[in-house]
């Protein structure tokens, strides 16, 4: 057992709280990791509003990178010493992860979560009683976590823990979705609607591979200035004439859209902005959204849902900072510290988007 600080919700769209916890020694296949960075994204704080009551006091968390510390006898890919990135829990056996798509994995649902282990149990512990965790698999807003080996991904040493932790999730989720489903060709028409983390990933990706033009549309300023110093030919306010303006940038339409917002009218929008068999990529939590069926059969629309970047962790994190080393992929200018204690602000400053991306770092 290990005494951690761990910022805890209390109830359901409570105040990240940072309180002293315990935690338990890893199990068999289980890694310990010192977490030294970990991001905050958007869905720490829908889930954190959204969570059941029964599953509080809960810890959340799920872009954590930092150095291991000790692993379960059975644990082969890391050892302790190693700098990691932690990143979704997934089977590994399944027909979606034995196909090299883990994100669907059928027990996604029970190892992300479930407030706990694919048993039910949970590592950690307040005063005595359970502490609910395993968010994404990890509950990195703590100094300490314990994750599934598959959940964990070797990085080098000398990569800044402030970029390794976002690429557990929103970096590969924007860029996966560009490199591993949309694949589009060199020359290709690419629309981001959103400039945070997931859009301007995505976006730098699809410049890391050619496509020309690449648009951002956002409502912050400071974002859409972002986004052309990232690559993208234009940035645009999401205002009216939206997708007359985008279809005179793409010359009739793009040929992907990727819409990260999760509102159902720039959903909408993104279709309008389409060419014919043009593709959509939708990235982001929502509710329900309707289409006109016939326009999307007229123009031979392809709707792709798209969750982590349909990546395999294991192989694509390498991928991405292999790009971030070649200068394609530069993260870093999404990221602002803060420390881990200061968690309050860091989330206001995401919230009001002055921040495109925070992560808390740890003393």
């Amino acid at each position: 057992m290990r005494r951690v600080r761990a910022a805890v919700t209390e109830a359901p769209g409570a105040p990240f709280t940072v309180r002293d916890a315990d935690l338990e020694d890893p199990r068999p296949y289980e890694v310990l990791v010192r977490t030294t960075a970990v991001g905050v994204c958007h869905t720490d704080l829908a889930m954190r509003d959204s969570w059941p009551r029964q599953l509080t006091p809960m810890v959340f968390g799920h872009e954590g990178a930092g150095r291991v510390e000790a692993v379960g006898a059975e644990v082969t890919g890391v050892a302790p010493g190693d700098h990691v990135c932690l990143t979704f829990a997934s089977c590994g056996t399944c027909e979606q992860c034995a196909a090299g798509h883990p994100a669907y994995c059928h027990a996604a649902q029970v190892r992300n979560l479930s407030g706990g282990r694919a048993d039910g149990t949970t590592p950690l512990s307040l005063e005595g009683m359970p502490l609910r965790s395993g968010f994404f698999g990890q509950s990195s807003f703590a100094t300490y976590a314990v994750v599934h080996e598959r959940g964990v991904v070797k990085v080098p040493s000398d990569l800044s823990a402030a970029v390794a932790a976002p690429l557990g999730c929103s970096g590969q989720t924007g860029a996966g979705t560009v490199l591993n489903r949309l694949r589009p060709g060199p020359g290709s028409s690419l629309v981001v609607l959103g400039a945070g983390a997931v859009g301007l990933s995505a976006l730098m990706a699809a410049v890391a591979v050619g496509c020309d033009p690449v648009v951002a549309v956002d409502p912050v300023a400071s974002r859409r200035a972002l986004a052309t110093e990232l690559g993208a030919k234009a940035a645009l306010s999401p205002g009216a004439g939206l997708v007359a303006a985008l279809r005179d940038l793409t010359g009739g339409g793009a040929h992907h859209v990727v819409e990260t917002t999760g509102r159902p009218e720039m959903a909408r929008r993104a279709v309008g902005s389409l060419r014919p068999r043009g593709e959509l990529a939708l990235l982001g939590i929502g509710g329900e959204v309707t289409f006109d069926v016939m326009g999307l059969l007229a123009k031979g629309v392809r709707v792709h849902g798209v969750i982590e970047g349909d990546s395999d962790p294991g192989r694509f994190v390498p991928e991405l900072i292999g790009l971030h080393r070649r200068g394609l992929f530069p993260l870093d200018r999404l990221v602002t510290t803060f420390p881990f204690e200061d968690i309050g602000s860091a989330v206001a400053a995401m919230r009001d988007g002055s921040v495109v991306k925070p992560v808390l770092t740890f003393t």
